[in-house]
């Protein structure tokens, strides 16, 4: 899907519209727990993009259930997905390219399955809620260079820096609607990421979301409204918005990332847990059971957020239960 002139600006915004449901969208949940609870060991450097090789029949299953589950966004399985962590594992590089073009191919294959159910003439299918036509995005998972480094650096900000850029014309090639550039820690990568969707000329729109430390400073302490202005500086990037953050902080986040930028906003917290890097667990905390998600999104939807989803440690679950408030007008500002 390619940009041209004012589409850039206009693609998220068009996209909400067909949304319908007040001009919302929903992005899916947690993956690694997913697989995890599917049977996959992601003991593993590579996480959930070790799925890519060893079980792509998984990776396609839960981006089923989350549609299942009423998304509008799938993300890809490749937020670990580096040609170098590939390499690392002995994979060689075009093998590597391979891998990041079947993280896009497994998502829209599992779009289009659950297409094809909408469309099933079987009484079955068609008095099952979970199943109607609506627009669908396949968005493809850069994460930050923390992520390739597999220690939980992206989550603290302890890495020293070095500009990560990996070939993501695999992911235009294999057709991706847009480019998740997530859990950003810091104002110097969101630079690099707007520098190279420019000089690269990449021709899919992107949204960038940020991991914050509480509710105005992202994980190594810029200020989110410093991000969210960058974010707003390139025309690429449609959305911007925090992922893999406490729900606590994302009402104030939300105030923030407005004085920074008129785009839509998009959130996607944690369950609340903290993940702690070197025992590679999470640890419970203020962690949001999932009942009580929906009632925080309402909150974000009156704040001006208009993209509501989960990162880590959240379930289909957690996402039935936004996508149905959404579609129950529950979310609509008063």
């Amino acid at each position: 899907m390619g940009l041209e002139g004012s589409d850039t600006w206009s693609f998220m915004r068009d996209f909400l519209d067909k949304c319908g449901s007040g001009g919302c969208a929903v992005v899916d949940g947690g993956f690694a727990t997913e697989l995890e609870r599917h049977g996959a060991d992601l003991n593993d450097p590579l996480w959930s993009a070790k799925c890519l090789i060893s079980s792509p029949h998984l990776v396609r299953r839960v981006h089923l259930d989350y549609l299942d589950a009423g998304a509008n966004i799938i993300i890809t399985a490749s937020y670990q997905a580096t040609l170098q962590g590939f390499e690392a594992k002995g994979v060689s590089r075009e093998e590597g390219e391979g891998l990041l073009r079947r993280s896009v191919e497994l998502a829209r294959e599992a779009r289009q399955v659950y297409y094809d159910r909408c469309t099933k003439d079987s009484c079955d299918f068609l008095s099952d809620d979970r199943y109607w036509k609506r627009p669908i995005l396949v968005a493809a998972s850069v994460g930050s260079y923390g992520a390739y480094l597999a220690d939980g650096s992206e989550y603290s900000f302890e890495f020293f820096y070095m500009l990560y850029v990996c070939d993501r014309g695999d992911y235009v090639d294999a057709g991706a609607d847009l480019i998740a550039f997530e859990t950003i820690p810091n104002k110097l990568e969101a630079q690099a990421y707007a520098q190279l969707l420019v000089e690269e000329d990449i021709r899919i729109p992107a949204w960038f979301s940020f991991s914050c430390k509480d509710e105005t400073h992202v994980v190594n302490g810029d200020p989110i409204q410093d991000c969210a202005s960058i974010a707003d500086s390139c025309s690429q990037v449609v959305a911007v918005g925090v992922n893999c953050t406490p729900p606590r902080f994302i009402h104030g986040l939300i105030s923030s990332i407005k004085k920074g930028t008129s785009k839509p906003i998009i959130v996607y917290p944690n369950s609340g847990e903290t993940y702690i890097a070197e025992t590679n667990q999470w640890e419970k905390s203020s962690g949001v059971v999932e009942d009580d998600f929906v009632s925080y999104v309402g909150k974000w939807r009156q704040a001006g957020a208009s993209i509501f989803g989960g990162c880590c440690r959240t379930t289909p679950n957690t996402i039935r239960g936004i996508s149905h408030a959404i579609r129950t007008k529950q979310l609509q500002p008063q």
